[in-house]
Parts: structure tokens; sequence; C-alpha cells
């Protein structure tokens, strides 16, 4: 016969399994901004490290262990907390995902200058706040940044913004297309081909609903209407060139396990290095860095990765001689408005151009709250 306690505990449970984990539920709400509140600290962390003569790879670690104690103070029950997505640090024509290992050859080193892009993210109880953003590596940032570096971050920094201001019920996510399309061509510039904005719920980062950079022939969504009590994350990738990346030589090592593959491991060092993932990093994105052996991951994760048990974020380049700047932040779709999670201070940049239309300086002028 089953004890009073037991059954007051298995009404709990039933309690906790029926709880809303949508933007209805408040404490919903609140974990979504405890966990930006953690992704903000640690991107505050890395934004004090970029300077000319520092190496990215002590840059990482600095922001990895920024996301864990940001995470670990947060003064809640759940144990679930912790990075959504590793530190990475992207400089000048390399768009995404670089997140260098101790041991890697060609260590990058910050240069005056240099264009820098940062992205990481942080999550409690499975909800996630994931931010980028682009500053320039100087030791002099009261002198402003000109050129086509001042043009890419401009038009990254106004498309985010047009953004904004469209995700709401209403509105389509090709409307956003769109006018993130309209916005980088006043700057000279082009979005980033294959970049996706995506809905996130509880432990999903990359949901079904997605708000693309850029169409193309290959590249096309599914079209929706944007709902309230529901979060995006929005990724705005621009580049000084044809807006084509491709993968180079560099080593990926972020990667994330692919939940519905299965396959039996034959090398003995490849099962001990997928049952730290499956302990460590069952959901979320994770670099080799963070593995209790760089060594052993690097080793393991070939196996892993040729039979589909874990997904690549490859590093990916423009052409050299061009720039890619990227920012990036968690919205929530509230009724009363639609409200950005993740902001920081923008560099000092001068461009040449400027958004020439009419309609898209009215659509800047707009508040994201709701009358």
């Amino acid at each position: 016969m089953a004890s009073k306690k037991q059954d007051n505990d298995d009404m709990v449970d039933e309690e906790e399994e029926e709880q809303s984990t949508d933007l209805d539920n408040p404490e919903v709400v609140e974990k979504y901004k405890l966990a930006a509140t953690a992704a903000n600290t640690a991107m505050a962390a890395v934004l004090k490290e970029i300077l000319p003569g520092k190496k990215v790879f002590d840059i990482c670690v600095i922001g990895d262990k920024a996301l864990k104690e940001a995470t670990t103070a947060i003064p809640l029950k759940t144990k679930d907390k912790g990075a959504a997505f590793p530190c990475s640090i992207s400089v000048n024509n390399t768009a995404v995902h670089y997140s260098p290992l101790r041991d890697d050859e060609k260590q990058v080193i910050l240069k005056e200058g240099d264009l820098v892009k940062i992205d990481l993210g942080a999550h409690v109880d499975g909800f996630v706040s994931a931010c980028a953003h682009t500053t320039i590596a100087t030791a002099n940032p009261q002198q402003a940044t000109t050129g086509r570096k001042a043009d890419a971050i401009a038009a990254a920094h106004y498309a985010s913004e047009i953004a904004l201001r469209l995700i709401k019920p209403g509105k389509k996510n090709s409307d956003v297309t769109e006018a993130i399309n309209q916005v980088i061509s006043q700057f000279k510039c082009s979005p980033l081909e294959g970049v996706l904005s995506h809905q996130m719920k509880k432990f999903v980062i990359d949901g079904n609903q997605v708000i693309i950079n850029k169409t193309s022939v290959d590249q096309k969504v599914e079209e929706f209407e944007f709902a309230d009590n529901t979060v995006y994350c929005i990724d705005i990738v621009v580049s000084t060139g044809e807006g084509k990346a491709k993968e180079g030589e560099t080593r990926c090592n972020i990667y994330k396990r692919s939940v519905e593959q299965t396959y039996q491991l034959k090398m003995q060092t490849s099962r001990a290095v997928f049952k730290e993932i499956n302990k460590k990093f069952p959901t979320f994105p994770f670099c080799l860095r963070n593995l209790e052996d760089e060594k052993k991951g690097k080793l393991g994760i070939s196996e892993m990765s040729k039979h589909g048990l874990v997904l690549p974020y490859p590093v990916l380049y423009e052409k050299p001689g061009e720039f890619i700047a990227q920012f990036k932040y968690t919205c929530l779709i509230l009724p009363s408005g639609t409200y950005r999670l993740n902001q920081f201070p923008l560099p000092f940049v001068t461009s040449e151009h400027k958004i020439e239309s009419a309609e898209l300086n009215t659509l800047l002028s707009q508040p994201t709250t709701r009358q």
C-alpha cells in the first residue's frame, strides 16, 4: 500500500507534467529571462576580452567558464541549467562556429581592427536564451571603424531591429525575410545564405517554424504567421561579399547529439566519449573543448559523426577580404508586445550608407510594445 507521502509526491509530479511550457505560464517567462541574464552576463565577460593580442582559444574558455558560473548562480531548485551553446568567436571572413581546442594548429590571435563575432547561449530548465554580438578588437574604442566593416555591422544591426518590429501576430516569416533583405541592400551588403532563425521551445533550439535569412532557388521555407506566447531566436548574418559561406580546412569542434539516431560504436574510446556526451550534453550543442579529454574526444567524435550519432556545426568562411557581421537574440512574443532579451553596446562605426527608404525608417521608429 502506498504511503500518504508517496501519494502526495505522485500528485506533485502530475501537476508538474500538466504545467504549460509556453509563455502563458509566468514561470516559463521567468525562466527565459533568467537564461537571458546568464547569457548576457557571459557575453559581457567575453566582450571585455576582445582586444588585440588575445588568443581566441583563451577567450572561448573564459566564455564557457562565465556561462557555467552565471547559470550555477541562478537561484532555482532545478539542477538542469547551463550552457545551451558553447562560446564561439569568428573573426573577419569567418562566418560562424569557430571554437578552437588547446592543441589546434594555427591558433587565431586577434589583431587591431579585427571584426569579431561572439556566439553563445544559456538555458534554465531547458528554456534557452541564445545570443550573438559583433564588435571590433581595438585598443582605441573611441576611434570609429569605417569602410566595409562598418557597412556590414550597420546592416546587420538595422536588419535585426527591423525584424524585431515585424515579429508579431498578423505578420508572416516571409515579411521578415523581405524586410531583412531590403535593409541589408541599403548598405550594399548581402544576407548570408543558409542562415535560419528558429522557433524555440523547452529543450528545443531549432524548432520547425523558421525565418530564412535569404531565399534562393535551393533554399526555401514554409510560410507561417506569428502567434502570441511563442519564442524565436533571431539570427541575422550579413556579408560584404556574395553571402555564400563554405567550409574551409578548419576542423569542426562543435556538435549536437542526434537523439533519434542509434548505432553500436565499435571503439572503446568512442563508447566512453559517447557516454560522457549523453550524460553532460544530451540535448544542446557542445564543444570538444568541454569534454574531460580533448584528445579522446576528437578520436571518439569521428566514429560518432560518421554514423550520425552527432550533428556537426562546421566552421564556415566567406571569401578572403570580405567581412561577416552577426546579431542574434532571443525574443518573446507576448500579448503586450515582442520583447528582446539580449542586447549589448554597439561598436563605434560610421558607414557611408544609410537607410533611404521612408517605409523602412517608419517601421524602425515603431515601438515593439502594443497599445
